[in-house]
């Protein structure tokens, strides 16, 4: 069933991209993926899954109406939606800007955020690798920096066009930045893509192609014509795509279906002004527990539409990584490669996004605490114990294929970038010691039970 869901929803969005029934499909994928995230549990725990699932919901209220709306001249978006989406972009900053504050990282305070921050996340870059490299100042330049974007630059949307415009061209290299130098799915892309929201047609249409322009007057004047509309009422062409109407002497409808109308509109402004309302609580909550009413929020929590952020609310001081190893005589053992997850020295880390292999990074969690807290580790020895053909294939092969293991364990390690030094002298990328084991050594008997042979001494990591 998962992997149904996994296909209706691909499907759906080649639809959605092709520009067929947009609202339509739009729904399909936000349910798929609702189902999705419901059902992967521990798998789905991810704030970028609940800024994708919002966005999704407000944009069934953004995308046009029909089958083939092409630019959507005649179902111009809710003026609301566009809002609420600006409004999602906004908190995905200011409320990771005041994660950091909050937080009382004093990496943060101290400016030593960015130190280790290429090296120390789920899934590095080799980009990253060579921007870890730069001079101290520029660390602590973008440490600084970081904080000015979310907590600062940001109301720039609230002022006028000018500074929106501004500040589109100050974030959108600074994603671009980001997703080149680390992995983190597709959550930058879709704050990239929210970061349109800033610009207007009027700034748009300037770089389309002459032709194109005529196209888009040509279009305005025939649904004009075609809605009993007056085209020379001094339109700005710019107008058809943000949906701001000329003044229209609308056909009268049926008594139905402009009954139908009023309560589809008045259930959108419904749904919509609850969730300005639950986000703007959240918000407010990040500062002090102020007595507001939390029955909205509980019922938009099952749908995860009206999420609170706080992305590196507080950095970790260190990479750790779990290796899963068989062993057929209990002396010998021998590593499951991983796909994605750094493991081997000589190989660059990969650029991977905005692809999330969720098993690596539920790991990645998984190494900064201990394994009775991510029980996803002893499962997946006992697996691999079994040679179960669903884990194995999260893996890049299997070392075992003939038999299984007699004992499978994992272990700790804790990795380093290679200096420029090192790199140039040896090749490597990475650099790494031994902490010890992470959670208890697995055995196969004879009669096929298991159980534990030798238990971890590892502590908590700083």
């Amino acid at each position: 069933m998962l992997i149904a869901l996994c296909w209706i929803g691909m499907l759906a969005s080649l639809m959605l991209i092709l520009n067929l029934w947009p609202r339509g499909m739009l729904l399909i994928c936000f349910v798929c993926f609702l189902s999705f995230v419901s059902a992967a549990q521990d798998f789905s725990g991810y704030q970028s899954d609940g800024m994708l699932l919002e966005a999704a919901f407000i944009s069934l209220f953004f995308a046009p109406r029909g089958f083939r709306p092409g630019l959507g001249v005649r179902s111009p978006p809710l003026r609301a939606s566009l809002f609420l989406l600006q409004w999602e972009w906004f908190r995905i900053y200011f409320e990771s800007g005041l994660a950091k504050i909050l937080g009382g990282d004093p990496q943060w305070r101290h400016f030593t955020a960015m130190d280790e921050y290429y090296q120390n996340g789920p899934l590095p870059t080799w980009i990253g690798w060579y921007v870890q490299h730069l001079p101290h100042w520029f660390h602590v330049g973008t440490a600084f920096a970081t904080i000015v974007l979310e907590l600062g630059l940001v109301w720039m949307l609230f002022l006028p066009r000018r500074w929106r415009i501004i500040c589109f061209f100050i974030v959108t290299p600074w994603e671009i930045g980001v997703i080149l130098t680390a992995n983190y799915t597709f959550l930058n892309y879709l704050v990239l893509a929210l970061g349109f929201l800033l610009l207007d047609d009027r700034f748009l249409l300037r770089f389309l192609p002459e032709r194109w322009k005529q196209s888009l007057n040509a279009s305005k004047i025939t649904t004009a014509n075609n809605e009993g509309l007056t085209p020379a009422c001094g339109a700005r062409p710019d107008s058809v795509l943000s949906g701001n109407r000329p003044p229209q002497a609308v056909q009268p409808e049926s008594g139905f279906r402009w009954r139908l109308r009023i309560v589809k509109l008045s259930l959108a402004r419904v749904l919509l002004i609850l969730l300005f309302y639950a986000t703007t609580a959240e918000l407010i909550w990040m500062f002090s527990a102020f007595p507001l009413p939390t029955t909205p929020v509980a019922l938009l929590e099952p749908f995860r539409i009206a999420n609170r952020y706080g992305l590196f609310g507080v950095m970790t001081r260190g990479r750790y990584e779990i290796e899963f190893q068989g062993s057929a005589d209990g002396t010998n053992w021998v590593p499951y490669p991983f796909r994605f997850k750094p493991q081997n020295l000589n190989e660059a880390p990969g650029i991977y996004a905005p692809y999330q292999p969720r098993f690596d990074w539920n790991l990645w969690f998984a190494s900064l605490g201990s394994w009775q807290d991510y029980p996803i580790v002893p499962r997946t020895e006992v697996k691999l114990l079994q040679n179960d053909g669903d884990v194995l294939s999260l893996f890049k092969s299997n070392p075992f294929p003939n038999q299984p293991p007699h004992e499978v364990r994992a272990v700790l390690w804790k990795y380093w970038f290679t200096s420029m030094a090192e790199k140039r002298a040896t090749g490597l990328w990475w650099r790494r010691q031994l902490i010890g084991l992470y959670a208890p050594t697995l055995e196969r008997d004879a009669n096929g039970s298991i159980r534990a042979v030798e238990m971890p001494t590892t502590g908590p990591r700083e």
